[in-house]
């Protein structure tokens, strides 16, 4: 005859109430026990060992919901193991980075703390935080960009947020979140007033590989080839001539905008361990050459001004 125990004995055996017991197998957590010709319910061995399980599951605080899984043998032990290390993980993540957005606002003044706190609030949250600036450069790009084209950029413009980080990463990652929905920021990549926004942003895609050399090298801008296909580019992009005169027309607008980009760019830099320059980081390094070469201090600005390609 096999050998079975009223409720009371299994609660016994096991160093549970009665109550702990019956609500266990009411969810789930216990098979329906068989009764008794008088009515009892009657519990065989296994049903302590799934009790032992249940209790060492609970000690690590695995919630029930995830036990039930493994008592009904919808799921591994490995499986269950894997999710909760999984999401202790991301927890552990989620406190790092609190810990740093907490020490950025500690470590500085009074004044500078308020605006600090102005900046963090826009990434509470890590998660949240990633998905927010790739909307934003969502919003930043032209409609209808070449998927090729809009993940080319995004894949360098948009990071990861660092695993372990430090207060002064977090805070240039939220004051990426800040510079990207500067209006001047947003109107320069719009492009509003060019026709064919694909082929404009290829023709600076392709300057900005020309330039990477250069900038590698830690070369000031200068005259050279890929500063002559940015700059035939934007006159493309704008039914121009691409004369002196445009140039200088570029570098007078383009002051105008250069620092937020600057700001983007070296702020990423800090977050990102991708060898060699960004595209931002070249686009930035032409438009600063543009600048040098024929801004005021240059070659010198006319007084009627047309558009930069953002413009």
């Amino acid at each position: 005859m096999d050998v079975t125990w009223s409720i009371g004995e299994l609660a016994t055996r096991a160093g549970l109430s009665v109550k702990t017991i019956r609500y266990y197998t009411d969810i789930g957590l216990l098979p329906t026990a068989p009764r008794s010709q008088g009515g009892h319910r009657r519990y065989p061995p296994q049903a302590l060992d799934q009790l032992q399980l249940v209790r060492q599951l609970r000690a690590l605080d695995v919630p029930i919901v995830a036990i039930t899984g493994v008592a009904n043998e919808a799921q591994g032990l490995g499986d269950l193991v894997a999710g909760q290390l999984a999401g202790t993980r991301a927890q552990l993540a989620e406190l790092r980075w609190r810990e740093a957005l907490l020490q950025a606002l500690e470590e500085c003044p009074g004044p500078e703390r308020l605006r600090r706190l102005r900046v963090l609030a826009k990434v509470r949250c890590r998660p949240q935080a990633t998905a927010d600036l790739a909307r934003a450069w969502e919003r930043v790009l032209p409609p209808g960009l070449p998927a090729r084209l809009a993940d080319a950029i995004t894949a360098q413009a948009v990071p990861e947020p660092p695993r372990d980080p430090t207060p002064d990463a977090v805070l240039a990652y939220a004051e990426l979140h800040c510079l990207v929905a500067e209006p001047a920021f947003l109107d320069y990549w719009a492009a509003p007033h060019v026709r064919d926004k694909a082929s404009m942003y290829a023709a600076l895609l392709d300057a900005s590989d020309g330039a990477a050399p250069a900038v590698a090298a830690g070369r000031a801008p200068h005259r050279c080839e890929a500063l002559d296909a940015f700059c035939r580019a934007c006159a493309r992009a704008l039914e121009a001539e691409d004369t002196p005169a445009f140039r200088a027309l570029m570098a007078t607008d383009m002051q105008t905008t250069v620092s937020l980009f600057r700001g983007y760019w070296q702020r990423l830099d800090t977050l990102t361990t991708v060898p060699g320059p960004s595209l931002g980081r070249t686009h930035c390094w032409l438009v600063e050459g543009v600048i040098a070469e024929y801004g005021p201090a240059g070659a010198g600005a006319v007084n009627r001004r047309p558009p930069a390609p953002g413009r």
